[in-house]
Protein backbone atom coordinates (compact mmCIF):
# COMPACT_ATOMS: atom_id res chain seq x y z
CA UNK A 1 0.00 0.00 0.00
CA UNK A 2 1.32 3.64 -1.02
CA UNK A 3 0.50 6.71 0.91
CA UNK A 4 1.70 10.22 0.27
CA UNK A 5 2.10 12.59 2.97
CA UNK A 6 3.32 16.43 3.16
CA UNK A 7 3.84 18.85 5.69
CA UNK A 8 1.23 21.30 6.49
CA UNK A 9 1.49 23.62 9.40
CA UNK A 10 4.29 21.46 11.01
CA UNK A 11 2.23 18.11 11.03
CA UNK A 12 2.37 15.06 8.20
CA UNK A 13 -1.09 15.13 6.47
CA UNK A 14 -1.94 12.39 4.49
CA UNK A 15 -2.89 13.65 1.24
CA UNK A 16 -4.49 11.80 -1.93
CA UNK A 17 -2.48 11.45 -4.88
CA UNK A 18 -4.51 13.88 -7.05
CA UNK A 19 -4.07 16.57 -4.32
CA UNK A 20 -0.43 16.85 -3.94
CA UNK A 21 1.23 20.22 -3.78
CA UNK A 22 3.66 20.53 -6.24
CA UNK A 23 5.43 22.98 -4.50
CA UNK A 24 6.13 20.77 -1.06
CA UNK A 25 8.15 18.13 -0.26
CA UNK A 26 6.56 14.29 -0.39
CA UNK A 27 6.97 11.61 1.65
CA UNK A 28 6.05 8.52 -0.44
CA UNK A 29 5.15 5.95 2.31
CA UNK A 30 5.02 2.44 0.82
CA UNK A 31 4.70 -0.02 3.41
CA UNK A 32 3.51 -3.51 3.24
CA UNK A 33 3.99 -3.49 -0.80
CA UNK A 34 2.10 -5.41 -3.48
CA UNK A 35 2.86 -6.69 -7.24
CA UNK A 36 1.10 -3.67 -7.89
CA UNK A 37 3.02 -1.62 -6.03
CA UNK A 38 5.85 -2.92 -6.92
CA UNK A 39 4.97 -2.24 -10.64
CA UNK A 40 4.22 1.20 -9.82
CA UNK A 41 7.23 2.31 -7.91
CA UNK A 42 9.33 0.70 -10.91
CA UNK A 43 7.67 3.19 -13.60
CA UNK A 44 6.39 5.57 -11.93
CA UNK A 45 9.52 6.60 -10.01
CA UNK A 46 12.00 4.59 -12.11
CA UNK A 47 13.15 2.75 -8.91
CA UNK A 48 15.58 -0.28 -10.11
CA UNK A 49 13.84 -3.06 -9.47
CA UNK A 50 17.52 -4.65 -7.99
CA UNK A 51 16.92 -2.17 -5.17
CA UNK A 52 13.44 -2.95 -4.79
CA UNK A 53 14.44 -6.58 -4.14
CA UNK A 54 17.05 -5.98 -1.94
CA UNK A 55 14.97 -3.81 -0.03
CA UNK A 56 12.40 -6.57 0.37
CA UNK A 57 15.06 -9.10 1.14
CA UNK A 58 15.17 -9.73 5.33
CA UNK A 59 18.75 -10.30 5.24
CA UNK A 60 19.99 -6.91 3.40
CA UNK A 61 22.26 -4.87 5.72
CA UNK A 62 22.32 -1.41 6.37
CA UNK A 63 23.82 0.55 3.51
CA UNK A 64 24.13 4.04 1.57
CA UNK A 65 24.04 4.04 -2.41
CA UNK A 66 24.22 6.12 -5.30
CA UNK A 67 21.82 5.42 -8.12
CA UNK A 68 21.52 7.20 -11.51
CA UNK A 69 18.84 9.40 -10.66
CA UNK A 70 18.48 9.13 -7.04
CA UNK A 71 20.38 8.13 -3.44
CA UNK A 72 18.98 4.94 -1.35
CA UNK A 73 19.64 4.54 1.99
CA UNK A 74 18.84 1.05 3.83
CA UNK A 75 18.93 0.77 7.18
CA UNK A 76 17.27 -2.03 9.89
CA UNK A 77 14.58 -1.25 12.07
CA UNK A 78 13.17 -3.51 15.07
CA UNK A 79 9.71 -5.32 14.75
CA UNK A 80 7.64 -7.22 17.11
CA UNK A 81 5.03 -9.79 15.98
CA UNK A 82 3.19 -11.53 18.95
CA UNK A 83 1.72 -14.24 16.83
CA UNK A 84 5.81 -15.33 15.29
CA UNK A 85 7.71 -18.14 16.90
CA UNK A 86 10.48 -15.13 17.21
CA UNK A 87 8.21 -12.48 18.05
CA UNK A 88 11.35 -9.68 18.24
CA UNK A 89 13.44 -9.06 15.10
CA UNK A 90 14.45 -6.80 12.70
CA UNK A 91 13.45 -5.45 8.58
CA UNK A 92 14.78 -3.65 6.32
CA UNK A 93 13.81 0.23 5.54
CA UNK A 94 14.83 1.28 2.26
CA UNK A 95 14.12 5.40 1.86
CA UNK A 96 15.04 6.88 -1.46
CA UNK A 97 16.06 10.60 -2.26
CA UNK A 98 14.78 11.81 -5.69
CA UNK A 99 14.26 15.48 -5.96
CA UNK A 100 11.45 16.75 -4.06
CA UNK A 101 10.42 13.21 -3.39
CA UNK A 102 11.20 11.10 -0.33
CA UNK A 103 10.46 7.61 -0.91
CA UNK A 104 10.20 4.87 2.26
CA UNK A 105 9.69 0.95 1.06
CA UNK A 106 8.99 -1.90 3.61
CA UNK A 107 8.12 -5.07 3.03
CA UNK A 108 5.93 -5.38 6.08
CA UNK A 109 4.44 -2.53 9.18
CA UNK A 110 6.39 -1.35 12.20
CA UNK A 111 5.76 1.01 14.93
CA UNK A 112 8.52 3.36 14.13
CA UNK A 113 6.64 4.42 10.82
CA UNK A 114 3.70 3.91 12.33
CA UNK A 115 5.49 6.69 15.14
CA UNK A 116 5.98 8.87 12.05
CA UNK A 117 2.68 9.04 10.47
CA UNK A 118 1.08 9.22 13.31
CA UNK A 119 2.76 12.54 14.27
CA UNK A 120 4.72 11.43 17.49
CA UNK A 121 7.39 12.25 17.01
CA UNK A 122 8.89 16.04 17.70
CA UNK A 123 10.65 17.95 15.23
CA UNK A 124 9.43 16.46 11.75
CA UNK A 125 10.54 17.92 8.83
CA UNK A 126 10.22 17.17 5.24
CA UNK A 127 12.12 20.06 4.11
CA UNK A 128 15.47 18.31 5.09
CA UNK A 129 15.38 14.92 3.59
CA UNK A 130 18.97 14.22 5.42
CA UNK A 131 17.43 15.55 9.04
CA UNK A 132 14.53 12.78 8.19
CA UNK A 133 16.44 10.09 7.92
CA UNK A 134 18.32 10.87 10.69
CA UNK A 135 15.01 11.07 12.88
CA UNK A 136 14.01 7.75 11.86
CA UNK A 137 17.54 5.92 12.95
CA UNK A 138 17.10 7.88 16.26
CA UNK A 139 13.78 6.75 16.66
CA UNK A 140 15.03 2.94 15.59
CA UNK A 141 17.48 3.25 18.64
CA UNK A 142 14.80 4.38 21.13
CA UNK A 143 12.41 1.39 19.99
CA UNK A 144 15.51 -1.01 19.98
CA UNK A 145 15.94 -0.22 23.94
CA UNK A 146 12.40 -0.29 24.53
CA UNK A 147 12.42 -4.09 22.84
CA UNK A 148 15.72 -5.10 24.69
CA UNK A 149 14.17 -3.83 28.07
CA UNK A 150 10.81 -5.86 27.50
CA UNK A 151 12.98 -8.98 26.44
CA UNK A 152 14.77 -8.60 29.88
CA UNK A 153 11.50 -8.32 31.74
CA UNK A 154 9.81 -11.76 29.86
CA UNK A 155 13.39 -13.44 30.63
CA UNK A 156 12.49 -12.77 34.32
CA UNK A 157 9.28 -13.58 34.38
CA UNK A 158 10.45 -17.14 32.47
CA UNK A 159 13.30 -17.37 35.27
CA UNK A 160 10.87 -16.68 38.00
CA UNK A 161 8.74 -19.88 36.80
CA UNK A 162 11.27 -21.96 36.56
CA UNK A 163 12.25 -22.19 39.82
CA UNK A 164 8.62 -24.07 40.60
CA UNK A 165 9.32 -26.67 37.66
CA UNK A 166 11.54 -26.64 34.41
CA UNK A 167 9.78 -27.45 31.09
CA UNK A 168 10.30 -27.71 27.44
CA UNK A 169 8.37 -24.50 26.85
CA UNK A 170 10.63 -22.45 28.80
CA UNK A 171 13.59 -23.06 27.57
CA UNK A 172 12.12 -22.98 24.21
CA UNK A 173 10.71 -19.47 25.21
CA UNK A 174 14.67 -18.89 26.30
CA UNK A 175 15.92 -20.06 23.04
CA UNK A 176 13.86 -17.32 21.15
CA UNK A 177 14.45 -14.51 22.99
CA UNK A 178 18.38 -15.11 22.85
CA UNK A 179 17.67 -15.29 18.87
CA UNK A 180 15.93 -11.94 19.25
CA UNK A 181 18.93 -10.42 21.11
CA UNK A 182 20.96 -11.70 17.93
CA UNK A 183 18.95 -10.01 15.89
CA UNK A 184 18.89 -7.17 17.40
CA UNK A 185 23.03 -6.92 17.68
CA UNK A 186 23.37 -8.02 14.17
CA UNK A 187 20.82 -5.05 13.06
CA UNK A 188 22.79 -2.73 15.34
CA UNK A 189 25.95 -3.12 14.37
CA UNK A 190 25.06 -2.89 10.52
CA UNK A 191 22.98 0.41 11.64
CA UNK A 192 26.56 1.93 13.16
CA UNK A 193 28.31 1.18 10.03
CA UNK A 194 25.57 3.17 8.36
CA UNK A 195 26.13 6.02 10.61
CA UNK A 196 29.57 5.85 10.46
CA UNK A 197 29.38 6.35 6.77
CA UNK A 198 27.10 9.10 6.73
CA UNK A 199 29.76 11.16 9.25
CA UNK A 200 32.51 9.78 5.41
CA UNK A 201 29.94 9.89 2.40
CA UNK A 202 29.27 13.13 -0.28
CA UNK A 203 26.25 11.82 -1.07
CA UNK A 204 24.23 13.40 1.16
CA UNK A 205 25.05 16.81 2.62
CA UNK A 206 24.78 17.43 6.70
CA UNK A 207 24.87 20.85 7.90
CA UNK A 208 25.85 21.48 11.74
CA UNK A 209 22.89 20.51 13.30
CA UNK A 210 22.47 17.33 11.52
CA UNK A 211 26.05 16.26 12.68
CA UNK A 212 25.48 17.22 16.16
CA UNK A 213 21.74 15.17 15.83
CA UNK A 214 23.76 12.28 14.83
CA UNK A 215 26.49 12.31 17.35
CA UNK A 216 23.21 11.43 19.37
CA UNK A 217 22.37 8.91 17.33
CA UNK A 218 25.60 7.42 17.25
CA UNK A 219 26.11 7.34 21.24
CA UNK A 220 22.26 5.80 21.38
CA UNK A 221 23.26 3.03 19.17
CA UNK A 222 26.27 2.21 20.93
CA UNK A 223 24.16 2.19 24.17
CA UNK A 224 21.71 -0.40 22.77
CA UNK A 225 24.41 -2.76 21.35
CA UNK A 226 25.97 -2.64 24.62
CA UNK A 227 22.81 -3.42 26.32
CA UNK A 228 21.94 -5.94 23.59
CA UNK A 229 25.50 -7.77 24.32
CA UNK A 230 24.72 -7.66 27.93
CA UNK A 231 21.42 -9.32 27.91
CA UNK A 232 22.42 -11.72 25.12
CA UNK A 233 25.72 -12.70 27.79
CA UNK A 234 23.01 -13.05 30.76
CA UNK A 235 20.49 -15.20 28.40
CA UNK A 236 23.72 -17.67 27.51
CA UNK A 237 24.67 -17.90 30.90
CA UNK A 238 20.88 -18.69 32.28
CA UNK A 239 20.55 -21.41 29.63
CA UNK A 240 24.00 -22.94 30.38
CA UNK A 241 22.93 -23.08 34.26
CA UNK A 242 19.25 -24.32 33.10
CA UNK A 243 21.40 -27.44 31.30
CA UNK A 244 23.47 -27.98 34.56
CA UNK A 245 20.44 -28.20 36.51
CA UNK A 246 18.80 -30.68 34.46
CA UNK A 247 21.61 -32.42 34.24
CA UNK A 248 21.53 -33.03 37.72
CA UNK A 249 17.96 -33.77 38.43
CA UNK A 250 18.84 -36.61 35.42
CA UNK A 251 21.67 -37.67 37.70
CA UNK A 252 20.06 -37.63 40.91
CA UNK A 253 16.66 -39.74 39.06
CA UNK A 254 19.46 -41.99 37.40
CA UNK A 255 20.87 -42.68 40.92
CA UNK A 256 17.65 -43.51 42.47
CA UNK A 257 16.60 -45.76 40.00
CA UNK A 258 20.60 -47.47 40.16
CA UNK A 259 19.27 -48.07 44.03
CA UNK A 260 16.07 -49.62 42.81
CA UNK A 261 17.62 -52.10 40.42
CA UNK A 262 20.33 -53.39 43.13
CA UNK A 263 17.97 -53.70 45.65
CA UNK A 264 15.64 -55.88 43.58
CA UNK A 265 18.32 -57.65 42.27
CA UNK A 266 19.22 -59.38 45.49
CA UNK A 267 15.77 -60.60 45.99
CA UNK A 268 15.79 -61.72 42.10
CA UNK A 269 19.15 -63.59 42.98
CA UNK A 270 17.90 -65.35 46.04
CA UNK A 271 15.32 -66.65 44.39
CA UNK A 272 16.88 -67.93 41.24
CA UNK A 273 19.39 -69.71 43.15
CA UNK A 274 16.22 -71.72 44.83
CA UNK A 275 14.75 -72.41 41.59
CA UNK A 276 17.95 -74.16 39.88
CA UNK A 277 16.81 -77.79 38.86
CA UNK A 278 18.87 -79.30 41.19
CA UNK A 279 18.60 -80.57 45.12
CA UNK A 280 18.44 -77.67 47.42
CA UNK A 281 18.08 -77.20 51.31
CA UNK A 282 14.33 -76.74 52.50
CA UNK A 283 12.91 -78.63 49.62
CA UNK A 284 11.61 -81.09 52.27
CA UNK A 285 10.09 -78.76 54.05
CA UNK A 286 7.21 -78.08 51.42
CA UNK A 287 5.22 -75.14 51.69
CA UNK A 288 6.81 -73.64 54.37
CA UNK A 289 10.31 -73.50 52.36
CA UNK A 290 8.42 -70.79 50.39
CA UNK A 291 8.02 -69.01 53.73
CA UNK A 292 11.81 -68.84 54.75
CA UNK A 293 12.80 -67.81 51.06
CA UNK A 294 9.80 -64.67 51.26
CA UNK A 295 11.98 -64.04 54.60
CA UNK A 296 15.37 -64.00 53.34
CA UNK A 297 13.94 -61.91 49.94
CA UNK A 298 12.55 -59.33 52.86
CA UNK A 299 15.64 -59.08 55.07
CA UNK A 300 17.57 -58.59 52.39
CA UNK A 301 16.01 -55.70 51.00
CA UNK A 302 16.86 -53.31 54.27
CA UNK A 303 19.71 -54.72 54.15
CA UNK A 304 20.99 -53.64 51.00
CA UNK A 305 19.47 -50.31 51.58
CA UNK A 306 21.89 -50.11 54.88
CA UNK A 307 24.76 -50.41 52.48
CA UNK A 308 23.60 -48.35 49.87
CA UNK A 309 22.51 -45.57 51.75
CA UNK A 310 22.71 -42.22 50.82
CA UNK A 311 26.03 -40.36 52.59
CA UNK A 312 26.54 -37.18 51.69
CA UNK A 313 23.84 -36.03 54.63
CA UNK A 314 27.44 -37.15 56.91
CA UNK A 315 29.78 -35.84 54.47
CA UNK A 316 27.64 -32.30 54.72
CA UNK A 317 27.51 -32.26 58.43
CA UNK A 318 31.33 -32.92 58.26
CA UNK A 319 31.90 -30.24 55.86
CA UNK A 320 29.88 -28.07 58.28
CA UNK A 321 31.85 -28.71 60.72
CA UNK A 322 35.15 -27.89 59.12
CA UNK A 323 33.64 -24.86 58.24
CA UNK A 324 32.65 -23.67 61.79
CA UNK A 325 36.02 -24.21 62.71
CA UNK A 326 37.83 -22.52 60.33
CA UNK A 327 35.46 -19.38 61.12
CA UNK A 328 36.57 -19.52 64.91
CA UNK A 329 39.73 -19.77 63.89
CA UNK A 330 39.30 -16.80 61.68
CA UNK A 331 37.90 -15.14 64.58
CA UNK A 332 40.67 -15.64 66.89
CA UNK A 333 42.98 -14.48 64.71
CA UNK A 334 40.83 -10.93 64.21
CA UNK A 335 41.15 -10.70 67.74
CA UNK A 336 44.20 -11.26 68.32
CA UNK A 337 45.07 -8.65 65.89
CA UNK A 338 43.12 -6.23 67.23
CA UNK A 339 44.74 -6.36 70.73
CA UNK A 340 48.06 -6.12 68.88
CA UNK A 341 46.79 -2.71 67.48
CA UNK A 342 45.63 -1.83 70.59
CA UNK A 343 48.65 -2.29 72.68
CA UNK A 344 50.80 -0.08 69.93
CA UNK A 345 48.28 2.64 70.42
Amino acid sequence: MITYWQQIHGKLVNVDKDELNPELNTWVDARSVTREDITTLENEYQIEQGHILDILDPDELSRIEDADNYILTITRLPIFVPSAEVSYFSIPLGVIIKGKMMITICWTDCEVLKDFSANRVKGITLSDFPAFIIQILSRADITYLRYLKEINRRAQSIQGELNYTIENREILQLLNLEKSIVFFITSLKSNQLLLERFRKTRLIKLDEDDKDWLDDVEIDNRQALEMADTYSDILSRMIDALGSVLSNNMNGVMKKLTVITVVIAVPTFITSFFGMNMRLPFTELGWFSVSIISALCLLAIPFTQFFLRDKTKTTDKKADKKRKASVKKIRRQMAVQEAILEVKK
